[in-house]
């Protein structure tokens, strides 16, 4: 149910003004640098800006295009030869995923991707923003591939146009030196903007805009090309994906910053109903956007008025901006775009991650290569996979060396008494908690290397193992063959209902001579039967599990 809070009516209309006003030459470059034009960027600003506020679960989150997600649309652009229709149909089914995301409750598992992983990609994102944008600095059109950009690099530097190149760089240094006080009043891309455009207007020959229609959008409907369906299938799934992951990150700056906490799943669906109505109008696909987000928050804004403000504001701004944004030097533009690329690059960790693990920078910069030189799904598919098979060998290493032959706690003193005396025919292993398939495949071997030379008999504590997997069931049942084969006897005890379900599933029966409900049992059955009461599970001391 959407909600309308009014209690901050006067800062969400100051911080809604002020982030439409750093929006602006934001989206207007992002549209180009996607192939679809500058309109485009405005439009997608607009619709997701005032859709992703209303119906989104971050109230103070600005949304519209980002870095990210423009590359993904460049890329589409450049492999559809410059159909919009297919590059709308791409952004409407990608709002349609994230809203399928939100409603299945997938928000809370996005946020599970590690951070190396979301460093790597990121950065990559941001080089290929400067890679796509060197070209426009030196007065040429690039391919809109980072590879392919690299390779016309040569071509660029044989011919630059020197007066381009100077307004580029000096409309990024105008972006890093605009004083901070005065950014309160007009934002710094915003007066590098304004200013490149005039001077080039009225003493620079350099490429512009051009003619750029003005006022309300028209409808796109989604159409299908059975030649580039799966082209467009493929990047709507990489930027439902991504915008999901690039909306949740800014939800938990703007949670740390207004002390407040997001709907993951309701943002999620908001961002959806947002690109999907901006890819029906004509707009690029978007995200939670970090840097507007920040500005609404400083300025007042804290309520999802504020993004509605600014999606307004920009609509205002486009009824009539189409005559004045023609004169935009594509130099200009280039310039505002690196700046985005370097902030995006994440420099705090490089600065500081040959300090960390370096298991941890190695697949950063894996993310980051494979970004660049391969594909964003592909990285971020190998960064994901990578790090849950370093973590799940890192958790196995960590099981394995807690498989005690003498456990370091034992509950009573008789237990330790038990242990005691038959110490040296009984080997005592106690697993210290859940058994995963990354240690199964060791666990029969560290069983048989740390065993006692004179064991004649093996009691396996489960007490805290909740589950077995299929794999830990296997290792299991090679341990109780290998105690079976050396003339050993095996005693399992303490195990969960679910831990015996999965072995008489698995073998039919309990594997090993005995199946006792505590440790304490177990050492008492093996006492007795190393003192010559062999079944000693007879023993009115000594308590089995029922077989079932």
């Amino acid at each position: 149910m959407v909600k309308l809070d009014f209690s901050n009516v006067r800062g969400d209309i100051a911080g809604g003004v002020t982030a439409g006003v750093v929006a602006l030459p934001l989206a207007i470059a992002l549209g180009v640098a996607s192939g679809v034009g500058p309109m485009a960027g405005l439009y997608g600003a607009i619709a997701l800006g005032f859709f992703a506020a209303l119906f989104g679960g971050t109230p103070s989150q600005i949304s519209g295009p980002t870095g990210p997600m423009v590359v993904v649309l460049a890329g589409l652009f450049a492999s559809l030869s410059g159909s919009v229709e297919l590059v709308f149909t791409a952004v409407m089914l990608a709002g349609v995923l994230q809203i399928v995301f939100g409603v299945l409750g997938i928000g809370q598992y996005i946020r599970l991707v590690p951070y190396p992983v979301i460093s790597g990609f990121m950065s990559g994102i941001g080089a290929i923003i400067i890679i796509l944008q060197l070209g426009r600095l030196m007065g040429h059109a690039p391919p809109g591939e980072p590879v392919e950009a690299m390779i016309y690099l040569p071509t660029a530097l044989a011919d630059i146009n020197f007066a381009a190149l100077a307004l580029g760089i000096g409309t990024l240094a105008m972006c890093y030196l605009w004083p901070a006080k005065w950014g309160k009043y007009l934002p710094a891309p915003l007066a590098a903007l304004i200013t490149g455009t005039l001077i080039a207007f009225f003493a620079l020959k350099v490429p512009v805009l051009g003619n750029i229609p003005t006022g309300l959008p028209s409808l796109h409907m989604p159409v299908f090309d059975r030649d580039s369906l799966f082209l467009v299938v493929e990047a709507a799934v990489i930027l439902a994906i991504l915008g999901a992951i690039d909306s949740l990150l800014t939800s938990l700056v703007a949670d740390n910053m207004s002390r407040s906490r997001h709907d993951s799943n309701k943002e999620l669906i908001g961002q959806g109903i947002g690109n999907g109505i901006a890819g029906l109008i004509g707009g690029i696909a978007g995200a939670g956007a970090t840097m507007r987000t920040v500005v609404n928050i400083r300025t007042g804004g804290r309520t999802n008025l504020s993004g509605m403000t600014h999606a307004l504001v920009l609509l205002a701004v486009v009824l009539g901006l189409g005559p004045l944004a023609a004169n935009i030097p594509h130099a200009v533009l280039a310039g505002i775009l690196v700046k985005v690329g370097l902030d995006i690059i994440d420099w705090s960790y490089l600065k500081r991650a040959h300090r960390g693990p370096r298991w941890d920078l190695a697949l950063m910069v894996l993310v980051l290569g494979l970004t660049v030189f391969v594909d964003l799904i592909t990285a971020v598919g190998a960064g994901v996979v990578l790090a849950a098979l370093a973590f799940v060998r890192q958790v196995a290493k960590t099981q394995v060396e807690s498989l005690k032959n003498l456990p370091e706690h034992l509950d009573s003193p008789e237990e330790k008494e038990l242990l005691s005396s038959i110490r040296s025919q009984v080997s005592l292993f106690d697993f210290g908690g859940p058994l995963s398939f990354g240690a199964a495949a060791d666990l029969g071997h560290h069983v048989r290397e740390h065993s006692e030379p004179g064991t004649r008999i093996m009691i396996l504590d489960f007490s805290s193992v909740p589950f077995l997997d299929l794999s830990a069931a296997l290792a299991i049942e090679t341990i109780a063959t290998d105690a079976k084969a050396s003339g050993k006897s095996l005693f399992l005890a303490g195990m969960s209902d679910e831990v015996r379900e999965v072995l008489v599933g698995l073998m039919g029966s309990v594997p090993g001579n005995g199946d006792y409900e505590t440790r304490l049992e177990a050492l008492r059955a093996a006492r007795y039967s190393l003192s010559g009461d062999f079944g000693g599970d007879r023993s009115p001391h000594v308590k089995m599990v029922p077989a079932t």
